[in-house]
């Protein structure tokens, strides 16, 4: 089943730099993707607007291209270290205290730029220096604390479930802090999955090579997911936000899907949840 892209996925409306709110305690490099430009464009607004509201000046540096991640999958390792070349440079230059992502598959490629350049006598050090500002943003604000005050969403409570990435459990460890910021939103009721480190499918490219068997995690996922009697379903990765959607929709089942961040940020704004 397609996926149709939206319009505006085709065009960014973030500008350059994007002031902090209040008084600015960080500035952060702001990594928009490629998967994500496209298919939940969305989710790079409410990032910029969560950063903003918690005083980070944003950085958005215009010629950041793709981070390598999917070449990096296919073993595809020279490209990889071109696109991982191109990424320093591009974000280099700003002087940032960090550098937030809000895709766990590419945030596990670029905290291992420091591995992948590691022969490359140019980059080695830099690259190393560079994946250490590399912070999933879940992550960095878990670390800095909200200074933005929360609302309820409605209807309250609401009853969320959280499903955990693979590139985000696995390979960057990262499971309390996500929980940590959801649980921060007034009303917020958290439930835990059946089987919560169990692949959804997606997987990088996965769900393409491995069409039947991504297919029946996707369905064990969503059934782990909508078991739990959750509202909302909230998802830190794109991959992982395509499969489930397209899987939840397979089974006749009208569970929103959101990015922490984009939850974030409506209880910061004070919006109410679309129907």
């Amino acid at each position: 089943m397609p996926q149709q892209l939206p319009e505006q996925a085709f065009r960014d409306n973030l500008p350059q730099i994007i002031p902090a709110q209040g008084n600015p305690r960080y500035r952060v490099g702001m990594l928009l993707g490629c998967v994500q430009r496209l298919f939940n464009p969305a989710v790079n607004e409410a990032t910029a607007r969560v950063l903003a509201a918690n005083g980070c000046e944003i950085v958005i540096p215009p010629s950041q291209g793709c981070c390598g991640a999917l070449t990096h999958h296919q073993g595809q390792e020279e490209q990889t270290r071109e696109l991982a070349r191109a990424m320093i440079d591009a974000f280099e230059p700003y002087g940032l205290d960090a550098i937030a992502i809000n895709a766990s598959g590419c945030g596990h490629s670029l905290k291992d730029y420091g591995h992948i350049l590691k022969d490359d006598p140019a980059y080695a050090e830099r690259a190393i220096a560079f994946a250490a500002k590399v912070k999933d943003v879940q992550e960095f604000l878990a670390e800095v604390g909200l200074t933005a005050k929360l609302s309820p969403l409605r209807p309250e409570p609401l009853a969320v479930v959280y499903q955990d990435a693979c590139h985000m459990l696995h390979g960057q460890k990262i499971s309390v802090q996500p929980r940590q910021l959801l649980k921060q939103i007034p009303g917020v009721q958290l439930r835990e999955p059946l089987d919560a480190a169990l692949c959804c499918g997606s997987s990088g490219i996965y769900n393409i090579l491995q069409p039947e068997v991504a297919q029946e995690l996707g369905q064990q996922k969503v059934m782990n997911l909508t078991n739990t009697g959750a509202a909302l379903i909230a998802s830190a990765n794109i991959g992982c936000f395509v499969q489930i959607s397209k899987h939840l929709e397979l089974a006749g089942k009208a569970v929103p899907v959101l990015h922490p961040m984009q939850l974030l940020d409506l209880s910061i704004r004070g919006e109410e949840l679309a129907d």
